[in-house]
């Protein structure tokens, strides 16, 4: 799919600088795997549970105050669950 005709020269340059977070944001989600499966495999080694969910709830409270917006608590709960959601879900075969 090819992408939407030039509107504005100022609606390109904030696309391009989109595009520059969207790869930031991918390579951090990237990352966080990495982490996380090293923790997965050290818990397993410790015969410690994979999912804790104390520790999820504290993130949760961490992130919040860690937020400076314009990200609403709402939208953090939304997506930090996503992101939980899917780190399970990409390491469950490993």
């Amino acid at each position: 799919m090819a992408a939407e005709p030039t509107i504005d020269a100022t609606v390109d340059r904030l696309r391009e600088l989109l595009a520059v977070n969207d790869v930031a944001l991918l390579d951090l989600v990237n990352r966080r795997l990495d982490l996380v499966e090293k923790i997965k495999q050290r818990k397993s080694e410790l015969g410690v549970a994979f999912v804790d969910p104390e520790r999820e709830a504290w993130l949760l409270d961490y992130l919040r105050g860690a937020n400076t917006g314009p990200l609403s608590d709402d939208g953090l709960h939304e997506i930090l669950t996503k992101v939980l959601d899917l780190t399970k879900r990409e390491l469950a075969g490993n």
